[in-house]
Formats: C-alpha cells, structure tokens, sequence
C-alpha cells in the first residue's frame, strides 16, 4: 500500500471542507495510509485535479453550488477513465436514491458526524487499494 493516499474534497463552503478534514484526521482507520487533502471550491478544479491523476478517492459535496456533487459525480463517471471511488455528502438520508443515480460508491449525511465519515471514507480507500493490487 502507498504511504499516502490522496483525496479530493469538492465544496463551495470552506467549513464543509473543513468538517471533512477533522472528521479524517492523519488516516481515517490504521489500516488504511495517511490523507492529504486537494480541496476544490469549483466543478472546474474538480476535473482538472482528476485529468491530473493521483487521487484515491473524491468526496463531493451533494448541496454545493451551483453545481451539486450529485451533477459532478455522474459527470466524473461518464468522463473519466478509472474514475476513483466517490463518497458523496449529502443533506438527508431520504437522498441516498439520488446518491445511487449520480454512482457514488458511499453516502453519507451533513453535517459530517467523524465516526460515520471516516468509516465511509476507509472502506473506499480499502477498496481503491485492493483494486489497484
């Protein structure tokens, strides 16, 4: 496994961002590498840090705006090869069809409660690395 793993945070707010960095902290279980964050304010930076390459995994803001991470998930999926897994938030739990549409691997509600996240996040770092195996 590599040392360290890379996730995407999309969101227009900064306190989600932030929300997300806490509720992560170094590694989101010990089984798992350690984190380092490219935060994304724009759909546009989303894709552009994607087209780069490197990242583990996108957790994408379902309420952000103007475009929702619902949108930019499914765009992702449509668009870019060997997308990486998606961990959408989103703003009630009755919203998890619309996470199952845009094919987010993982939902989980706001405000980020860390013990729900950071299990949602590990197990799809786990993923990403068994597929990479």
């Amino acid at each position: 496994m590599q040392p360290t793993a890379t996730v995407l945070v999309y969101s227009d707010d900064s306190n989600t961002r932030e929300q997300v960095r806490l509720a992560t902290g170094r590694r989101p279980a010990t089984d798992v590498p350690q984190v380092e964050f490219i935060e994304c304010a724009t759909p546009a930076a989303v894709i552009k840090e994607l087209d780069r390459g490197g990242i583990d995994v996108c957790v994408l803001d379902g309420e952000a705006v103007p475009a929702g991470g619902m949108g930019i998930c499914r765009q992702i999926k449509d668009e870019i090869f060997n997308c990486p897994p998606v961990l959408l938030l989103i703003g009630r739990p009755q919203d998890a069809w619309l996470a199952t549409w845009s094919r987010a691997e993982a939902a989980v509600t706001l405000p980020v409660e860390p013990v729900e996240f950071a299990a949602a996040l590990a197990e799809l770092l786990r993923s990403r690395a068994a597929l990479s195996a």
